[in-house]
């Protein structure tokens, strides 16, 4: 799988928020002006993004519809392990620590992460 750039990733997120096939006219305009682009520009994108193996593109009718082809679960599964991969030596712990250590994640957050890393003792025991 290959990175999405920030507008891919705002494409997608469009993509599985609706759910089904939508064509590039329909894309441009849940990004209600918040994109500079024509039409044109956005075509080119999804045919990249078909390229990498992220959507779909039925060409079936005259109209292009665009699917999303990876779900946002496998996506961010991918990205958090490439990320642990790159930055943490593949642990998990020492994601968490940075967190903690730099004030990133808060008092209320590291009581939930607890108690869900003990369910798993409980399950275990």
């Amino acid at each position: 799988m290959k990175r999405l750039s920030e507008k891919e990733f705002e494409i997608m997120e469009i993509l599985w928020k609706r759910g089904n096939a939508m064509t590039s006219g329909e894309i441009l305009d849940d990004f209600n002006g918040n994109l500079s682009w024509k039409l044109s520009s956005l075509m080119t994108v999804l045919s990249r993004m078909a390229d990498k193996g992220y959507v779909y593109c039925d060409r079936s009718t005259r109209t292009n519809y665009y699917t999303a082809i990876v779900s946002k679960e496998e996506y961010k599964t991918w990205e958090s392990e490439s990320l642990l991969h790159k930055l943490f030596d593949k642990s998990a712990t020492k994601f968490i620590v940075s967190l903690c250590e730099k004030d990133k994640i808060s008092k209320d957050e590291i009581t939930k992460l607890k108690q869900y890393l003990d369910s798993f003792k409980k399950e275990g025991e």
